[in-house]
């Protein structure tokens, strides 16, 4: 496809007895030659052929720091005010007990610390929250209530996903805190 540019000229005749004659007069641009490379700012990384992108090498993305983000937003200190550590000691949850229990490494197992620092965990964790609040009240509205098992159906699906919903929306906003860099 070639491109034109050109300009208009207007001229008057007076023989001919036209108001105005229009004529465009047009001069082609020249084609970019295939041999011309374009250069822009982005930094393109290649890897060797059958070897997948590796997870973390995306410089378009900032890692997330997610100590560093504890501590900015001094959330231990806001824990230890709001007297979440000693209920949690008071009910048997210490670090001793978490250390015995083998918490911290199922957590790591299951991706858990990892998930935190994903930058599509809070996306995911709302759009579960969202399902799980729907959940309730079509269950109430789907399901009869010809029979006392079916109203126990009705509230216990409504409580499990009045409470999921809520917990998965509040994940959701913790993680994406966490996240954000300043």
């Amino acid at each position: 496809m070639m491109m034109m540019e050109g300009a208009i000229a207007i001229s008057r005749f007076s023989a001919s007895n036209t108001p105005l004659l229009i004529r465009y007069m047009a001069t082609q641009k020249p084609t970019p030659s295939t041999t011309k490379t374009v250069t822009s700012k982005k930094t393109t990384t290649v890897f060797p052929v059958g070897e997948k992108p590796r997870p973390g090498n995306s410089s378009s993305t900032p890692t997330v720091k997610l100590l560093t983000r504890v501590e900015q937003l001094r959330l231990l200190t806001k824990a230890e005010k709001a007297g979440l550590l000693s209920a949690a000691e008071k009910s048997g949850l210490s670090l001793s007990a978490i250390e015995r229990l083998g918490l911290l490494s199922k957590a790591e197992e299951l991706g858990i610390l990892s998930a935190a620092t994903d930058p599509s965990t809070p996306s995911a964790l709302f759009s579960l929250s969202l399902g799980l609040l729907a959940v309730g009240p079509v269950c109430v509205y789907l399901v009869p209530e010809d029979y006392p098992w079916q109203i126990g159906l009705q509230v216990v699906v409504a409580l499990l996903s009045v409470v999921g919903g809520s917990a998965a929306f509040g994940a959701s906003n913790l993680v994406s805190t966490l996240q954000k860099v300043n």
